[in-house]
């Protein structure tokens, strides 16, 4: 059942609204509608503007996060965040620690997965941005940390860096897994990749880059084609401990 204050979309008469509900009314080129008769209220169930047009209520996925949470950044493209989860196994046993927070788009995805997640990030008010995701998000399994991620401490199942990585960076990670565990790394650049690969190669059993190539098919009626919109994001590599 949704609470006053729980974010929610609105999809209907090819629109589609990112509100919270509770007091207050939301105006659309479709009419008003009345953000109080949202509450008490379930996912699936209709909301109708004073003009009559019908809006259907969802409940947001973390793929909705990606497309409506506030941003500090560009965050990981969920095809790349996927890669993370399946190539480091990513399940319901697992502690987690994410750095390099940005919105917290990352952290959402996993803590969906995760039994905890932990994610660090040197500026505050990224933190404190992301904190306004994960909330919206209501994920109780989340920890958002305003430090920088040599501070981090503990034992982890899978460490997860998008950040500026330097050997450090990698050599910290390796300190805080737990046997068997995985570090992942997202890299925009062949240059920070091969700190990443040439530290990791050192102390790992197991390191493996991958860059994942994604290309959305478009259908029309002059015909279907591969959208011409960039297909690479950057590099993901796995290492295990």
């Amino acid at each position: 059942m949704i609470e006053e204050g729980d974010r929610i979309l609105l999809v209907g008469a090819g629109r589609e609204f990112y509100i919270k509900a509770g007091k207050g009314s939301l105006g659309t080129d479709k009419g008003q509608l009345d953000l109080a008769a949202i509450v008490g209220k379930n996912s699936g169930d209709t909301i109708t503007t004073h003009s009559g047009a019908e809006f259907t209520i969802r409940i947001p996925r973390p793929t909705d996060f990606f497309t409506h949470g506030k941003r500090s950044g560009a965050p990981m493209l969920p095809k790349d965040i996927g890669l993370v989860i399946a190539y480091t196994g990513m399940n319901h046993n697992d502690d987690v620690l994410d750095a390099g927070t940005g919105s917290g788009i990352a952290a959402i995805y996993f803590a969906g997965v995760a039994k905890t997640v932990k994610t660090y990030e040197v500026r505050p008010e990224f933190s404190t941005l992301a904190m306004k995701n994960i909330t919206d998000a209501k994920l109780t399994n989340i920890e958002a940390i305003p430090l920088d991620f040599l501070a981090a401490t503990g034992l982890y199942d899978v460490v997860h860096l998008d950040l500026q990585i330097q050997s450090e960076h990698v050599i910290h990670a390796y300190s805080l897994l737990r046997s068997g565990g995985y570090l992942a790394c997202y890299t925009p650049f062949l240059e920070q990749m091969a700190i990443v690969v040439d530290t990791a190669a050192e102390r790992f059993s197991e390191v493996h880059t991958h860059e994942l190539i994604e290309r959305e098919m478009i259908r029309s009626k002059r015909g279907t084609r591969p959208s011409t919109s960039v297909c690479h994001s950057g590099y993901v590599t796995i290492a295990r401990k």
